[in-house]
């Protein structure tokens, strides 16, 4: 099955994650204008009010460079809605996408026929992310247009599964659009993703470390010099398990090699994040900080390198 046409204009066949209190109108903006979905949490702009006002800021933007650029016209956007019942904001969040028709909803932990019937009215597609087969059945059976298969290693709330595991499992019933997601940092990983039977790469970790993340410099560092080993599973934080730098958590007084199980009836996605730094495992490659563009300019050389390669079958 193609991809919807609203994906014709991605220079790299990315998306990049929303990442909570990292992704910001400026780090969107540079990453579409760049070529790759660019994306945020809703729940980022506080108060509810700045949603709209966020939303307006990357249309013009979007725009303007449209206008500017006829030949190299920007992505597409995405707008995260966080689905569970610890959101109170969901429905005023979706009305204002609504509003400013958001291309693409990323919908995370639940899925609601309702808000992909509301997305696909206003001529937007959804994309639900799943970590296992049997969610992936689910969100299909309640109307989202594709999934994100967020694997083994991913930043955020990880899966446990590996990706070749998950891949070929959905791929057998399902031809929708798919995007993967689980350590992906380098050009090569993109097009691997793609040779697996994704068709699109979901990449968080390395955008925390570029100068329009909205994350602490100390944050941007641990990024640049932290390798996969340096990445805890737990699910202490938010009750739902993820990925975390260990050495945010031995700075917030806790044991990373001994760390309780949290409470999924709790939810807390503001409070313990500000001090607790999500990363997946794919950092190892991240070498500096540096403007969004100029990461995603590697990553294009690194896959244009990779197809090559494979093309001319060297090793």
């Amino acid at each position: 099955m193609a991809l919807p046409a609203l994906f014709d204009r991605l220079r790299l066949p990315v998306i990049a994650s929303p990442m909570f209190i990292i992704s910001v109108p400026e780090l969107v903006i540079a990453q579409c204008i760049s070529g790759i979905v660019g994306a945020f949490p809703a729940l980022n702009a506080r108060p509810q009010s700045q949603l709209d006002e966020w939303l307006h800021q990357i249309t013009e933007a979007l725009a303007a460079w449209d206008r500017d650029h006829p030949d190299t016209p920007s992505a597409p956007y995405a707008v995260n809605q966080i689905v569970h019942r610890s959101n109170p904001r969901l429905d005023e969040d979706v009305a204002t996408c609504a509003k400013w028709k958001v291309p693409i909803v990323i919908t995370s932990l639940g899925a609601r026929p309702e808000l992909n019937v509301a997305v696909q009215g206003w001529g937007g597609i959804t994309l639900h992310d799943v970590i296992d087969d049997g969610f992936a059945h689910k969100a299909i059976e309640k109307g989202a247009d594709g999934l994100i298969l967020v694997a083994a290693g991913a930043g955020g709330h990880a899966g446990r599964l590996s990706p070749f595991a998950l891949v070929q499992e959905v791929r057998q019933w399902f031809d929708g659009p798919v995007a993967l997601s689980g350590a992906i940092a380098a050009g090569s990983s993109i097009l691997a993703a793609q040779a697996m039977g994704a068709d699109l790469a979901y990449i968080g970790s390395p955008f925390i470390a570029t100068t329009e993340a909205n994350a602490a410099a100390a944050y941007k560092q641990a990024i640049v010099d932290g390798r996969a080993a340096d990445i805890v599973y737990s699910s202490l934080f938010t009750g739902v398990h993820g990925n975390y730098l260990r050495q945010s958590i031995r700075a917030a007084g806790l044991d990373p090699e001994n760390l309780p199980e949290g409470d999924a009836s709790a939810m807390d996605f503001g409070k313990a994040w500000k001090d607790i730094w999500g990363s997946g495992q794919g950092i190892g490659v991240v070498d500096a900080v540096e403007p969004a563009a100029a990461r995603i300019e590697r990553l294009a050389r690194e896959y244009a390198a990779a197809r090559a390669r494979l093309l001319n079958h060297e090793p």
